[in-house]
């Protein structure tokens, strides 16, 4: 940044940002990078850590229900010669821990596992996981852009040498995000030029939305508690009025460990682009699938990987409550969900078993 007065000060307000996001995150500000979004965090996670060990090579491990992000660098890297191991979860979306254990060797360099999952909002035990990479020398990154500022994150507690966040998550600007590099590891920049953060990434840094970051952070930290809860009960009192009200609909994901936010369900006989329809001319705006790759044909690749069949996957919907939402809401939602069903069940060739 520019050595004028002007310049001083919003260095020092971005410096301010960065402390404020490690503090958050249990970490030294130096630690933390600057990014667009959460898929360059991701990308220059995966690829560049993949330079860095360049003239050794190796294996590198992901779970088969991370973002596009993940595993679109990961499959570039395969391209390139380098292995790449998915980890299989279970019907509820948690990794399988012995495969993880004896998978893991001297030629695995990376192990990438989402913390909560944003599709299904399955929570991951990323120190368990973080834990077992430490033990066999293996470095641990986690893209925790759904779990930052929801739920309690401490990167040194939980082993984890890269994370990833995003500031749009957590009601702050889009544009900006930040990568946890812990001191000591070393990935080659994907963004060559004039050596901004430290040399690790280059390019004019994004003032207003990283000072907007940290204040969306400041908030989090303040309400986190308190809103979880009023989520989690919100979200209880739709799904079990989906449940309860409609026929053949069943949660996607654990319904324990979960992000209070998501609720994920698959309804049988019903095509989830037919109700994602019904439901936003009613004035309800849900998903199919993850929110970035919603355009694509394909059945989600995270309910295929739980064990869901492609039927069961197109049939399922995504609705994700936030710190707006209200309970008479929820009240309208379920209304306009169990009408939107009987319309298109009228319809469908298909029969509720």
């Amino acid at each position: 940044m520019s050595v004028h007065s002007y310049g001083r000060e919003v260095a020092k307000a971005v410096e301010r940002s960065r402390e404020t996001i490690a503090n958050f995150l249990g970490v030294e500000g130096r630690e933390i990078i600057f990014t667009s979004s959460a898929t360059e965090s991701n990308n220059m996670v995966i690829k560049g850590l993949a330079w860095a060990k360049a003239k050794t090579g190796g294996q590198i491990m992901i779970s088969a229900v991370e973002h596009d992000c993940v595993r679109e660098s990961a499959r570039w890297l395969a391209r390139q010669g380098w292995k790449v191991t998915e980890l299989p979860v279970d019907s509820l979306g948690r990794v399988d821990i012995n495969f993880l254990e004896k998978q893991i060797n001297q030629q695995t360099v990376l192990v990438s596992v989402i913390h909560g999952n944003n599709e299904v909002g399955t929570i991951q035990d990323i120190e368990k996981i973080g834990r077992i990479c430490k033990a066999r020398g293996c470095l641990f990154h986690t893209d925790a852009a759904q779990s930052f500022g929801k739920i309690k994150i401490d990167a040194k507690k939980m082993n984890i040498d890269f994370l990833t966040a995003s500031s749009h998550k957590i009601y702050g600007p889009k544009g900006a995000a930040v990568l946890y590099i812990k001191s000591g590891n070393r990935l080659e920049p994907l963004l060559h030029g004039g050596g901004h953060e430290e040399g690790r990434r280059s390019s004019t840094v994004n003032v207003a939305a990283i000072v907007g970051m940290a204040k969306a952070v400041e908030i989090s930290e303040r309400v986190m508690e308190a809103e979880g809860r009023r989520i989690k009960g919100l979200s209880q009192k739709l799904t079990e009025g989906i449940l309860a009200r409609i026929r053949g609909a069943e949660l996607n994901g654990d319904p324990v460990t979960r992000l209070q936010n998501n609720v994920n369900i698959s309804f049988e006989a019903v095509e989830g682009e037919s109700i994602l329809m019904e439901m936003d001319a009613g004035g309800v705006a849900v998903s199919t699938g993850s929110a970035c790759s919603s355009n694509s044909l394909e059945p989600s690749h995270v309910l295929t990987a739980m064990g869901k069949s492609a039927k069961k996957a197109h049939g399922s919907i995504r609705f994700s409550l936030g710190r707006w939402t209200k309970k008479e809401e929820i009240d309208y939602t379920l209304t306009v969900l169990e009408a939107a069903v009987k319309k298109i069940r009228k319809i469908s060739p298909f029969e509720v078993k």
